[in-house]
């Protein structure tokens, strides 16, 4: 790279490090610095949900800086007034006052603070599996071993096991199930006192720690627990938001509706860094009388908000979400097709444009296979795909064609068939 790259890259070890260097963007491809055009099956970092480039998105961009580039985070603005309608537009009816922040972390962490200050009460509720971004606290609330490094970082926070029926933590079989990772959360409750835990976070479809999610019934369960003990449910959306699996939201699936919504990524489809919290009207009115102790310089910034009102009108007018909806049955029928073709898949998921191929060593032990240079070798036959641990994920941008998204499942499939 010349000249020399001063900067440095994040999760990973600087030396020897090598980076693709990318020139341009456009719909489901990127074109790197040798002129290849490659199709993006992670969406970059899973956040460029409408497209890799937009014009529409980067044009309102342009025009938000030419005539109002900045203000405090106290001062009102047409374009946050903007913001919040076209965000009420698409929460569910009640979940309509919001709070911006600077991205998907920090909105974890601001949802976190509000339900403390709203219930008076300490801790939070999370799972073994869960991720909820790199800042301090939120990483601290975080089950993955992202964790361990600043592990005293938030006290009072439980954690409960994840409802991963693949690899279920209580050792039952789908047809013998009674639930028991619905009644572990209220067991675990009953040992913390109820009256002690504020909200319990979760991902209602888990993100880099497998892409799965409960039985049919497990958040409804989830919510009828918070109600009976007032505590505040607070669902990370932050990488299923915005049309990823084919609903505007994950929670959509399961016929829930969460206290507080944590978004990020796709809210501007990557174009500019923001979050938010949604939450309900009984939620933002305690702040009415009491301050909301918390905030940044940089919320509700006028480049942002513009680029996620443009987002959500390029998603409306395209039909991005019904776009992901359709294509659901696609990826699905795909990912099955690859599994009966391979002996070390242990387990296709998918949701939406949202899958995960979790490979095995033995498919009877379920010994994990880890995935290694499997995103350097599909970037060499012309994809670029997310992986981690024994994952490796299938997430491109909602505007795919289906004839790219088969042909990038192709590569993956003669892919599996070297290892």
């Amino acid at each position: 790279m010349t000249p020399p790259d001063r900067t440095l890259y994040t999760w990973s070890a600087q030396a020897g490090l090598d980076p693709i260097e990318i020139v341009a963007a456009a719909g489901a491809r990127f074109t790197d610095a040798q002129g290849r055009k490659i199709l993006d099956l992670a969406s970059f970092a899973l956040n460029a949900s409408a497209s890799l480039h937009h014009p529409r998105i980067s044009d309102a961009i342009a025009r938000q800086a030419a005539e109002l580039p900045a203000a405090a985070p106290g001062m009102s603005t047409a374009i946050r007034t903007r913001a919040g309608e076209a965000l009420a537009s698409v929460t569910p009816p009640g979940l309509d006052r919001f709070l911006f922040t600077l991205g998907g972390a920090d909105a974890n962490e601001h949802a976190i603070k509000i339900a403390r200050m709203v219930t008076g009460r300490p801790k939070i509720v999370a799972r073994y599996r869960s991720y909820h971004g790199a800042t301090a606290g939120a990483l601290a609330a975080t089950g993955d071993p992202r964790r361990h490094p600043f592990d005293t970082v938030l006290p009072h926070v439980v954690r409960v096991l994840d409802p991963y029926c693949y690899r279920c933590p209580f050792g039952w079989t789908p047809d013998l199930c009674r639930r028991p990772c619905i009644d572990h959360v209220e067991e675990v409750l009953g040992y913390e006192r109820p009256d002690s835990v504020a909200a319990i976070l979760v991902e209602p479809v888990v993100g880099t720690n497998g892409a799965f999610w409960g039985p049919p019934e497990y958040l409804s369960r989830l919510r009828a627990i918070c109600d009976r003990h007032g505590i505040l449910l607070i669902a990370d959306e932050v990488l299923t938001g915005f049309g990823r699996t084919g609903r505007w939201f994950g929670f959509e699936h399961f016929g829930v509706v969460p206290d507080l919504i944590a978004m990020g990524k796709a809210i501007t489809s990557g174009h500019a860094p923001l979050g938010a919290v949604a939450m309900t009207e009984s939620v933002a009115r305690h702040f009415d009388t009491h301050p909301l102790v918390t905030g940044l310089t940089h919320t509700a910034h006028p480049v942002s908000l513009a680029a996620a009102v443009a987002t959500i009108d390029v998603m409306k007018d395209e039909r991005l979400v019904e776009r992901a909806a359709r294509l659901d049955r696609t990826l699905a029928e795909r990912l099955a097709a690859i599994a009966a073709r391979h002996a070390i898949v242990g387990d296709v998921r998918s949701l939406g444009l949202y899958g995960v191929i979790e490979l095995v060593k033995d498919r009877d032990t379920r010994e994990p296979l880890a995935v290694k240079d499997f995103a350097r070798k599909a970037l060499e036959r012309g994809i670029h795909v997310a992986t981690r641990f024994n994952y490796v994920f299938v997430a491109p941008p909602l505007c795919i064609e289906e004839g790219d998204l088969s042909w990038g499942l192709d590569v993956i499939d003669a892919l599996l068939s070297e290892l």
